[in-house]
């Protein structure tokens, strides 16, 4: 609910982007990332670093256990400020639970267009990361500021893992099914929103979706049949999916009819009434010479950019059961979205 402060406020207008639909595109951040690779030195120490493209850092201490560290931040995605520090911080701390951690604390990162907005709402923003940081049970225990053009907010997390629980993006994932414990949508929804074209029924569909945390990677750290795990947020799932094969060496499969969205009939409309995210076709553009089976519609949700979206887990096939019962333990129903196969010239397959 906005405040007082911040009730004539709408922050969505002071940004260019929104959520995790700002991130660079895959294909230009390959190259942002991999100039000059081999120049960088090797630390014996780093298990997870910028080669294997996961979720997080992650630095063996040598007692068995690892130190995780995150960074996720972006433009509003929601017009509350208060609301958009709980969605930036939710979506930072995904990366840790993505890994099978436990988050230990987080420091903020916040820009400020101090001429256009008052420190009052920035003030708000604060309060819902430091919410949603008691939620995950750790301190929000510094940060930094900068005077920005526009608001940017988001925060810097440590966690720690125990090193034989760790769950990568990759691994020997042959076979595994697919699943997703968060429904897709959220570009579409906040484009719309932004767009002015929001649907009353439908303007906390996303909200909703994107401030749940994924403490369930915890506990998912625990069973070894979970082969491989990973948060889907701005590349998509299809992008978030790629990553995941290419670092296991198989291909997938992705039954479309199975893959969860927040609302189908709400989504469809907005797609007719062309609420795309410009990090839609950006996504496309960088993967989808990977892609088969995509029509219109399928591509517009599986490469729609998510902000604080689910986990993307593979499991052992024949453990279904076993997971699904498991799962349900924390009031989550889920089914399989897809399934892994091996390697084949086509990365992904959507049918």
């Amino acid at each position: 609910m906005q405040t007082e402060i911040s009730d004539s406020i709408k922050l969505t207008q002071y940004s260019h982007g929104a959520g995790c639909g700002c991130k660079i595109s895959p294909k230009i951040l390959d190259k942002i990332i991999n100039h000059n690779v081999g120049n960088v030195p090797v630390f014996p120490h780093l298990l997870v670093g910028n080669a294997e493209k996961d979720d997080a850092a992650v630095m063996d201490l040598g007692d068995g256990t690892a130190i995780i560290s995150t960074t996720d931040f972006f433009m509003p995605i929601v017009d509350d400020a208060c609301e958009f520090g709980k969605i930036a911080s939710t979506n930072a701390i995904s990366d840790i639970y993505a890994m099978g951690g436990s988050p230990m604390m987080a420091i903020a990162i916040l820009g400020w267009p101090i001429d256009k907005l008052s420190p009052e709402v920035a003030s708000e923003v604060l309060e819902g990361a430091r919410q949603v940081c008691t939620e995950a049970g750790i301190p929000l225990a510094g940060g930094h500021s900068i005077d920005s053009p526009e608001p940017i907010f988001g925060l810097a997390v440590t966690g720690r893992v125990n090193i034989q629980k760790m769950k990568k993006n990759g691994g020997d994932i042959k076979d595994c099914l697919l699943y997703l414990t968060k429904p897709l949508g959220v570009g579409i929804l906040t484009t719309a929103v932004k767009k002015g074209k929001i649907k009353q029924e439908h303007r906390r569909l996303a909200p909703e979706s994107m401030l749940q945390l994924n403490k369930i990677g915890q506990n998912l750290a625990e069973l070894d049949y979970v082969k491989a795990m990973t948060d889907v947020t701005g590349f998509g799932l299809l992008g978030h999916l790629s990553e995941m094969c290419v670092a296991s060496n198989v291909s997938a499969s992705v039954v479309y009819r199975d893959v969860p969205q927040l609302d189908k009939d709400a989504l469809a409309f907005y797609l007719s009434e062309k609420c795309i995210p410009g990090g839609t076709n950006r996504n496309f553009d960088s993967y989808g010479h990977k892609i088969d089976g995509l029509t219109d519609i399928s591509k517009a949700i599986l490469c729609d950019p998510q902000t604080s979206g689910g986990l993307l887990i593979a499991v052992q096939k024949e453990r279904q059961n076993e997971f699904e019962a498991f799962i349900q333990n924390f009031d989550i129903q889920l089914k399989p979205v897809g399934y892994i196969t091996e390697k084949k010239e086509t990365l992904i397959s959507v049918i």
